[in-house]
């Protein structure tokens, strides 16, 4: 299809609060990225978010826009991406989802093909659904969050992300899951699936951007990218676990971190690479028997792990000691299938 038959060039003015000259420029047709999405806060942790799903190759860096301590953005349908980094401006400013949208919507010639949703850091939501979006499409707002759609099977979607939403547990990257196998499993987009991205924020900005990022998961081409999209946030979750046993045997607490170890492992046994850099950090840290059984179990699965431990230690990632490496090496004889 010739998606300039069906949008003409548009022009956004630059709205109230932003950079002098933003949005002036002509713009190409939007993005035809149809799908359907969720944005939310969460009231417990502050923390900020957005997942999608669609019948579009990658998504993830045209739909979902948040950060720390400011707010969340879905700029969908025939995007215009400005929405994104634009809103997210505004709600920095101190508008709220409700004023950046409108302000935004007001300057966009080509509103009535857009489909956006806003949460700010307080809480408030946002949603605009043009007339000229793709039916079925609509949208659903509720407390710190929104469920929009457009070209979708049916016009049960939305309604059920956003049942599944509010009667999900968890944190927020498992609800905003959950919402969108709510909506695949009422029918989705009338044209199948594609590509699923997950983007989550911390409630208070570090100063650090990259560290405020919870979860930042994209599915970019798959037949399955919910699927797919669920098995990402669970391996981002052992490797958080990861983190977190390394961090413990940092600190001296042995115990809290084979804990941490052991989550790790239960989320993602298929991973050699977490059970083995989880037993240097133990072997280093004066665990050297829990470490060595963890070695045994390592080796046996993947002997290529074997020939690391000297080369660790001439960088100085592993004891330099003969008989250290020694002790190591000799588990690779020892170990028996998991």
């Amino acid at each position: 299809m010739d998606w300039n038959l069906l949008v003409p060039v548009m022009v956004l003015a630059a709205a109230p609060g932003l950079p002098a000259g933003a949005g002036l420029a002509a713009r190409p047709p939007g993005v035809p990225a149809h799908t359907f999405s969720i944005v939310a806060r969460d009231p417990e942790t502050g923390e900020l978010g957005v997942a999608v799903q669609s019948h579009y190759f990658s998504v993830g860096p045209v739909v979902p826009w948040a950060e720390s301590g400011v707010g969340a953005v879905a700029t969908q349908s025939l995007v215009l991406v400005e929405y994104g980094p634009n809103g997210l401006a505004l709600m920095r400013k101190g508008l709220t989802a409700k004023q950046a949208l409108d302000s935004l919507v007001a300057a966009d010639t080509a509103r009535d093909g857009r489909q956006v949703a806003m949460v700010d850091a307080q809480g408030n939501v946002a949603a605009w659904t043009g007339p000229h979006c793709i039916p079925e499409a609509g949208y659903q707002v509720g407390s710190q969050y929104s469920v929009q759609a457009n070209l979708m099977a049916n016009d049960k979607v939305w309604p059920a992300m956003a049942r599944a939403f509010e009667s999900a547990k968890g944190d927020l990257a498992e609800r905003m899951l959950q919402a969108l196998e709510a909506a695949q499993a009422v029918g989705g987009d009338i044209r199948g699936k594609q590509s699923a991205a997950i983007l989550v924020v911390g409630g208070k900005p570090s100063g650090k951007p990259w560290a405020d990022r919870v979860m930042d998961l994209r599915v970019e081409d798959s037949p399955e990218p919910i699927k797919e999209l669920r098995r990402l946030v669970r391996l981002r979750r052992a490797y958080n676990y990861e983190d977190a046993g390394d961090n413990a045997i940092s600190a001296k607490h042995p115990e809290e971190a084979l804990r941490m170890y052991e989550k790790a492992a239960s989320l993602a046994p298929d991973v050699v690479e977490l059970q083995f850099w989880a037993a240097i950090s133990m072997y280093t840290n004066q665990r050297e028997q829990d470490a060595l059984a963890l070695f045994r179990k390592v080796f046996a699965r993947q002997a290529r792990w074997v020939p690391l431990i000297p080369r660790l230690a001439k960088v100085g990632l592993f004891p330099d000691d003969a008989k250290k490496i020694d002790e190591v090496e000799a588990q690779a004889t020892k170990g028996a299938k998991w």
